[in-house]
């Protein structure tokens, strides 16, 4: 993630051709950060700007600059403290738990979502990025109220600028159940109850 988001390395060098199949999940860029990646069950979904608003589309022919991945066998339940109603407590949970289980792994949030918001990137053609403030300069917003969604993240205590952000141990994306909707999560809110999370295995 630093490679790409500072040092102007956004070409393409994982080919989601060679990763899908079930099981997998996984989220990253499109490559040079003209876009976003969610597998889900090994379909591979794509959310590019057309015309200044996301579309979404089912297509494995596509590469990531980087990409976090697994395979999954089976999917835990792990109880959320009714006090977990955000990503912020949610990263801090999965933290507090990091003697346990420091990562990474997957996992997933499924529920009804307060409130969430998403970005999709969409850096012009033949520029090259070198700041955080030039990749997300031309990003296309997403927002969901009150509806049902499918979080799916990443957790790592060790990963932070490879696969997190500096300042967080958890990279989610967003995806609708109908699939029409898509992006990098950046904020989720919700009621006491109102998700299940879900630890890969």
């Amino acid at each position: 993630m630093r490679d790409v988001i500072h040092n102007g390395q956004g070409a393409g060098v994982i080919s989601m051709d060679s990763l899908t199949g079930p099981g997998l999940y996984g989220v990253g860029p499109l490559e040079h950060l003209r876009g976003e990646i969610t597998v889900v069950d090994g379909v591979c979904h794509v959310a590019r700007v057309v015309n200044h608003s996301v579309r979404v589309s089912v297509n494995r022919d596509v590469r990531a600059p980087f990409f976090v991945h697994t395979r999954v066998d089976r999917w835990e339940p792990v109880a959320l403290p009714d006090s977990v109603l955000d990503l912020a407590a949610l990263d801090a949970f999965l933290t507090a738990r990091a003697g346990m289980d420091p990562g990474p792994f997957a996992f997933r949030l499924v529920g009804e979502a307060d409130s969430a918001s998403a970005h999709v990137l969409a850096v012009p053609q033949n520029m090259e990025v070198r700041s955080r403030e030039e990749a997300h300069a031309f990003d296309v917003n997403l927002s969901f109220a009150g509806e049902p969604v499918e979080l799916i993240g990443f957790f790592s205590t060790a990963h932070r600028t490879v696969f997190t952000h500096h300042d967080s141990n958890i990279h989610m994306h967003v995806i609708s159940p109908d699939r029409k909707r898509m992006g990098h999560a950046d904020m989720a809110t919700w009621r006491p109850g109102g998700m299940r999370l879900l630890v890969g295995r």
